[in-house]
């Protein structure tokens, strides 16, 4: 196949999905993936095409969603790895609540582990990832199902969570920036989105590095209700993630690293030059909105390797507190 009939036919799969990774986009076009990277950079150029880390989309994120299946197979190795960090922020016995997205959903896998939990999702999928747990209670609110990422939304998914008081929220979107905070490019999720946030004491944001720099249609999180954010690596020639992350961390967003594929990285693994501060808070400390006189302001954050030896010792304390 010509380089021409190539790019034509990795336009056509990219406009009929939303998103597709460079691994089927090889297997389709029958050539390597080097190869489709190179095709994928050149329809960039051309501004047909936007690239992302494993993958390809349309342009223009500010109309376009990506439904389930598309989403699925983008930087899953990032989201395993981000939902590793994640699940060692949350205790035995804690209520929280889990918002829709490829990367809750890795979470919610590993918090069937966790005994005594309670977990209020609009996701399907997270509830379904939770259905044979031991010990996990799960409520789901109630809603109108919107299959292209199997939540629920609108005036009954918001309704019932009202009077909800939970630990903490954990989010996923279509999009972080440090300017207008989390965003995703459906107004019935976001709604749903900001009444999970209202209900919890503390807000942590999973977001792989591709979406770091991204500004999608309607803002779910503001900035400074963000607590934590727990994301991966970028690559060293990413610059925007880096610039992102740098500018998130100077408004006082606690950032954990992970490092894909390898198990938790530390904040040092950023480019030189971009470092955040690696000093975290223990889990469940609150920090008020932009510092300033009778608040901690900005935090500084620790590796991910420290904040899951905090961890450790945390649940011990609780579990010494119990004994007594």
């Amino acid at each position: 196949m010509f380089a021409a009939e190539r790019r034509q036919l990795i336009l056509e799969m990219v406009r009929a999905n939303g998103a597709v990774s460079l691994r089927e986009l090889a297997r389709v076009v029958q050539t390597s993936e080097v190869t489709v990277r190179r095709d994928v950079r050149a329809l960039e150029a051309e501004g047909l095409l936007d690239r992302r880390h494993g993958g390809a989309v349309l342009p223009g994120g500010f109309t376009r969603e990506s439904g389930f299946p598309q989403k699925s197979h983008l930087a899953t190795a990032e989201k395993t790895a981000i939902a590793d960090l994640a699940a060692g922020l949350v205790e035995e016995g804690e209520a929280i609540v889990v918002g829709a997205g490829t990367t809750t959903q890795e979470l919610a896998r590993r918090l069937a582990r966790i005994p005594g939990l309670t977990v209020v999702t609009n996701s399907l999928l997270v509830a379904q990832a939770l259905a044979h747990a031991n010990r996990v209670e799960v409520v789901m609110t109630g809603g109108t199902l919107r299959g292209s990422n199997y939540a629920l939304v609108g005036s009954g998914a918001e309704q019932s969570l009202q009077g909800l008081r939970v630990s903490r929220a954990f989010l996923s979107g279509s999009g972080l920036t440090a300017e207008r905070g989390l965003s995703t490019s459906n107004m019935l999720s976001a709604s749903v989105d900001r009444a999970l946030v209202q209900a919890a004491a503390e807000v942590v944001v999973l977001a792989d590095h591709t979406k770091l720099g991204s500004d999608t249609m309607f803002q779910t999180v503001p900035t400074d209700l963000i607590t934590r954010l727990v994301t991966d690596e970028p690559p060293g020639h990413d610059d925007r993630a880096a610039t992102e992350l740098q500018a998130l961390a100077d408004q006082g967003v606690q950032i954990a690293v992970a490092g894909a594929g390898s198990g938790p990285a530390p904040a040092e693994a950023l480019p030189p030059g971009r470092q955040t501060r690696r000093d975290m808070p223990l889990p469940g400390q609150r920090r008020t909105r932009g510092g300033g006189p009778g608040g901690p302001g900005p935090q500084p954050l620790r590796s991910a390797a420290v904040l899951a030896e905090q961890g450790q010792g945390d649940r011990a304390r609780v579990a010494d507190l119990r004994r007594r």
